[in-house]
């Protein structure tokens, strides 16, 4: 078992290994974390742990709230998280490593990261400038019959993408290769689907490849049966996913 301490950063949604992940940071608490990234050696990784919010837990507001417009906005690493901030988080994430860290004109931070390798969220600390947290680096076992699964789930997911294109009036590029890794095929397809933030995270903690295969089957069949019942959607984007304040 692997521990780590890193630098922590709650997201509303869920982070896959291998994903690329682009942050605007503004607030204070990560801009501090950002400087703090900054200080590790080019030659080694600028790694920090992204974690989804708990359905019902929001991140500070960046003004007075309402109706009382004199109170002044929580401040500090964990405003937001509540008096235990472990609680407002779920309990598996994904380490990054941010390739890019670049600080503007203005103090504010444009970054771009990788998932790398999930972890189990063991405790957090908000006694420093930045939440940090104790991480136990989770294994990918890759299950039974995870190599047909993952054939099964990219024939579906191929069903799924042309069904969403439709819906949505856009063109489809077929042109793009897909990976032939089960694990890799269950992450791609885990963060490519319009689910909600508890789903994918159930997908992120999934025990085994195998296991996250065959939930995505199941999802990905239903998915597809119903945007195929719906004669059209709506102009906006079929997300229920909220965006991150930063």
């Amino acid at each position: 078992m692997t521990i780590a301490r890193l630098p922590l950063f709650p997201l509303n949604s869920a982070l896959f290994p291998g994903l690329v992940l682009p942050l605007n940071i503004f607030e204070e608490r990560y801009r501090a974390m950002m400087r703090e990234l900054l200080k590790t050696p080019e030659d080694e990784p600028r790694r920090f742990a992204v974690v989804a919010i708990r359905d019902g837990h929001e991140v500070a507001p960046a003004a007075p709230g309402m109706p009382d417009q004199t109170a002044r906005p929580e401040r500090g690493p964990a405003a937001g998280f509540g008096p235990d901030p472990l609680k407002s988080f779920h309990g598996v994430g994904c380490i990054a490593d941010a390739a890019t860290v670049r600080e503007r004109a203005d103090g504010t931070f444009e970054v771009l990261a990788t998932g790398t390798t999930r972890v189990r969220l063991l405790s957090v600390d908000a006694s420093g400038p930045f939440l940090t947290a104790e991480l136990e680096e989770l294994t990918e076992d890759p299950g039974e019959e995870a190599g047909a699964l993952a054939e099964g789930v990219l024939r579906a997911f191929r069903q799924y993408q042309k069904r969403l294109a439709g819906a949505r009036e856009r063109s489809l590029s077929t042109g793009a290769e897909l990976p032939d890794d089960p694990s890799v095929v269950s992450y791609l397809v885990a963060a490519a689907m319009v689910l909600d933030t508890p789903t994918k995270q159930r997908l992120l903690q999934a025990p085994d490849t195998a296991s996250r295969l065959r939930d995505e089957l199941k999802l990905l069949r239903s998915e597809t049966s119903i945007i195929r019942s719906l004669p059209s959607l709506p102009a906006f984007e079929l997300t229920r996913t909220p965006t991150s304040q930063n």
